[in-house]
């Protein structure tokens, strides 16, 4: 299984800020001790023309020359650096790459070591996102896959950070093509939601048992929903945040309820064959070793959906 990272970027960020720069380093090494079956390689940098089938131009522009507002950086949580849009670049350009060896390369399951900045907006970056990997690496996705297929490639967004996808639900609006599941806090960030394909509010203290019920029952609204349609890519956002001694989630979930939930969601796609790119999205603990334990055990179940996918093709080739 191949991931992609971009770590190498690392933002000055202020001592005490909240985003947890370090884990995306740690993840990579924790990975490579613990499941060497995953090759990781860094990300190429998503280019102005990739940025701009999801963002505006003016956006673009304003990020990468340096001319955000005071005001638009304190919406992002980041200071403007070239490392900062560096780095950005990267996290787009990581989704894009594991969207093309899950789907284009035939692999089945791949992953971004970071990404899931769901909540960037076409026109503004938010909440520690400055561009939306995932809008942007499933337009690319639908564009080749019509290049070379001449059919609409569907896309389905499975987003299980505590946080809801805003920018990615309102980016994808009213648009056929691409299904947005969102299962969210109810009263955590962002305060003003945006209006998903499914969305799936939780309440403060959910637990292991209501949060996978919850969500079976969402993977069975979604097969409903899309039966006359079917998905032939997906993206799952595999936040951390949802765990029991997360700073930002406000939820209860254990380490084992999340690794269950991966499985499941993991499952659910093998089941129907439809390859999946996942990001680790969010992810915001006291103590960021566990966080760094969840996001890596993520990876080690992908890894075992991805093992699993090429015997079957060669089984269903043989029939």
């Amino acid at each position: 299984m191949r991931a992609f990272h971009s770590d190498r970027f690392v933002l000055p960020l202020p001592a005490g800020h909240t985003f947890p720069m370090d884990k995306y380093r740690l993840l990579r090494e924790a990975v490579a001790q613990a499941v060497p079956e995953i090759r990781v390689q860094e990300a190429p940098p998503a280019t102005d023309g990739e940025l701009a089938l999801v963002h505006d131009p003016a956006w673009i522009g304003a990020v990468v020359e340096g001319r955000t507002t005071p005001a638009q950086q304190r919406e992002i949580g980041f200071p403007w650096t070239p490392q900062m849009v560096e780095r950005s670049r990267r996290s787009v350009g990581a989704s894009i790459a594991a969207a093309r060896c899950a789907l284009l390369e035939g692999e089945g399951v791949a992953a971004n070591l970071a990404g899931g900045t769901h909540h960037a907006y076409a026109h503004k970056g938010s909440g520690y996102c400055v561009f939306n990997d995932v809008a942007v690496a499933a337009r690319l996705m639908q564009a080749e896959w019509h290049r070379l297929r001449r059919s609409l490639l569907r896309v389905l967004v499975i987003d299980l950070d505590v946080h809801q996808g805003n920018g990615t639900a309102s980016i994808f609006q009213d648009d056929d093509s691409v299904f947005t599941l969102s299962l969210h806090g109810a009263k955590n960030f962002p305060f003003r939601k945006e209006r998903s394909d499914l969305d799936i509010e939780l309440p403060d203290g959910c637990t292991d048992v209501p949060y996978l019920e919850t969500l079976d029952h969402a993977l069975q609204e979604v097969d409903a929903r899309m039966a006359a349609a079917p998905p032939g890519l997906a993206f799952y956002l595999a936040g951390a945040d949802p765990h029991e001694n997360d700073r930002l989630g406000r939820l209860k979930i254990s380490a084992d309820g999340l690794a269950e939930r991966d499985r499941r969601v993991l499952d659910w796609l093998h089941e129907r064959r439809v390859p999946v790119a996942l990001s680790m999205a969010g992810g915001y603990g006291r103590d960021l070793d566990v966080t760094v334990q969840i996001q890596a055990r993520t990876l080690e179940l992908a890894c075992a959906a991805w093992q699993r996918w090429p015997r079957q093709a060669a089984q269903s080739a043989a029939a």
